[in-house]
């Protein structure tokens, strides 16, 4: 497709609004984009089906988020050490408590969403 300049004038407006529950219309935007505000979500599964309620159909939603690791097929949970760590972030950042990729990989499914794509940037770093 041509780039978005060269297709029509676009306009911006900024609303503070309950992510848990926009005031939005269904199918509203083609493209969502969540960056850096699903670790601050309590619910996490009402997070993600707003941000699919919201998308148009064919849509795209973007999520980057603050996750903790995949957990490995034998593993019921987090070592101890990973726990104390992350409950020490959250109690400097406010936080909820966290959950994988995977897990929201998942979620998105749930959804009913196709073609889910994950990246793990902490190796980048």
């Amino acid at each position: 497709p041509p780039p978005l300049a060269h297709t029509r004038a676009h306009t911006a407006a900024c609303q503070v609004a309950n992510a848990l529950a926009l005031p939005l219309e269904p199918s509203s935007f083609d493209l969502v984009w969540s960056l850096e505000s699903g670790e601050h979500m309590p619910d996490k599964p009402q997070f993600v089906s707003e941000l699919c309620r919201v998308c148009a159909p064919g849509g795209r939603v973007i999520v980057v988020t603050w996750c903790h690791r995949d957990l490995r097929e034998a593993e019921a949970g987090l070592t101890s050490r990973e726990e104390r760590l992350l409950d020490r972030i959250n109690r400097a950042y406010y936080l909820p408590k966290w959950c994988s990729v995977a897990d929201y990989k998942q979620l998105f499914e749930r959804e009913g969403l196709v073609d889910i794509r994950t990246g793990d940037w902490t190796r980048w770093g």
